[in-house]
């Protein structure tokens, strides 16, 4: 007997589904969501920002370093005696003063020296004006007695920057009194001020029954010792550079003499300005929950698929006997 090689074909139809060109596209739309999610969140916890640049611009200003006296006498109001009530000491009128002419001056660097027995380095050059102001705020504290002007000179002179030497550079000093300096140190400081190219303003503040910088000598007195804010003025002079006295006896001179100092001082200067950044953290979380709350509402729709033909077979072949 012979067997055939191959038997019958099954008569039994293939039972392939269509394609389902919407299925395929949601399930590779929830692939997708997922992995969009996973790199959104790994993105959010990176701080993503945008923006923040530093651009250069031309504008009006200088570099400006203000001297400030601090010996006892500045705590004393113009007319030489303990503020009471609502007068202002020398000092605190100056603090008023500046800090607004360093609002008026937004391209403006700014340091900031005291002196008195010695100098004190307060703030070096910034463009920061809530640190500069508050360095001016400090300058109303009690002080000591002696007055050594001739080293808060040098020590504003070595603040100015020396990578940006082209920029205009201003002192502006502001004292009660003056100080007698010996001949060989007015010699380094007509060299330090000839280096920086530096414009000087002596705003003076003149107490009340004292001599004063343009006051005319007593027959014995044309002494530096016995006229110092006078010969200070002198030396000045010989600097070889733009300097300019201006002298005051009440807070509106003061407030005068800084407003012509703001009007003088207007050169042009390369200053940067930041540009602020916009944090995308937000945005990223945001657009990673949009994609998760996708996958759990494709989730939750969910419906699970039993045919019923299938169904039915397998029930008659339950009931059918052993």
């Amino acid at each position: 007997m012979s067997f055939p090689l191959s038997g019958p074909r099954s008569s039994v139809p293939s039972r392939r589904r269509p394609a389902d060109l919407l299925s395929t596209a949601l399930r590779w739309i929830l692939r997708f969501s997922g992995a969009l999610a996973i790199a959104l969140i790994v993105l959010a916890l990176a701080g993503p920002y945008h923006g923040g640049e530093t651009l250069s611009r031309v504008g009006e200003g200088a570099q400006v370093v203000i001297l400030l006296d601090r010996s006892g006498s500045m705590n004393d109001t113009f007319a030489g005696r303990t503020p009471e009530g609502g007068a202002e000491s020398k000092a605190a009128a100056t603090k008023r003063i500046l800090r607004d002419f360093v609002g008026r001056r937004p391209h403006d660097l700014f340091g900031v020296a005291a002196f008195s027995t010695s100098p004190i380095l307060v703030l070096p050059l910034t463009d920061h004006r809530d640190a500069v102001r508050a360095a001016i705020d400090a300058s109303d504290r009690a002080g000591l007695d002696y007055t050594d002007m001739a080293r808060g000179l040098a020590m504003a002179l070595s603040m100015f920057a020396t990578d940006r030497a082209d920029e205009h550079h201003v002192i502006l000093l502001v004292s009660d009194g003056g100080a007698v300096i010996e001949s060989h140190v007015q010699d380094l400081l007509r060299a330090e001020f000839r280096k920086f190219r530096t414009d000087l303003y002596f705003l003076f503040l003149r107490t009340a029954g004292s001599k004063g910088m343009f006051d005319q000598p007593e027959p014995g007195e044309n002494l530096p010792q016995a006229m110092p804010e006078r010969f200070l003025n002198l030396f000045f002079q010989t600097l070889d550079i733009p300097y300019k006295p201006f002298e005051a006896e009440n807070p509106e001179q003061v407030e005068a003499a800084i407003h012509e100092i703001d009007k003088l001082e207007r050169h042009p200067i390369v200053y940067t300005e930041r540009l602020p950044r916009h944090d995308l953290t937000g945005p990223a979380y945001a657009l990673a929950c949009l994609c998760i709350g996708l996958l759990v509402a494709a989730k939750l729709a969910e419906t699970p698929l039993v045919p019923r033909q299938r169904s039915s077979r397998t029930a008659g072949a339950a009931k059918a006997p052993g």
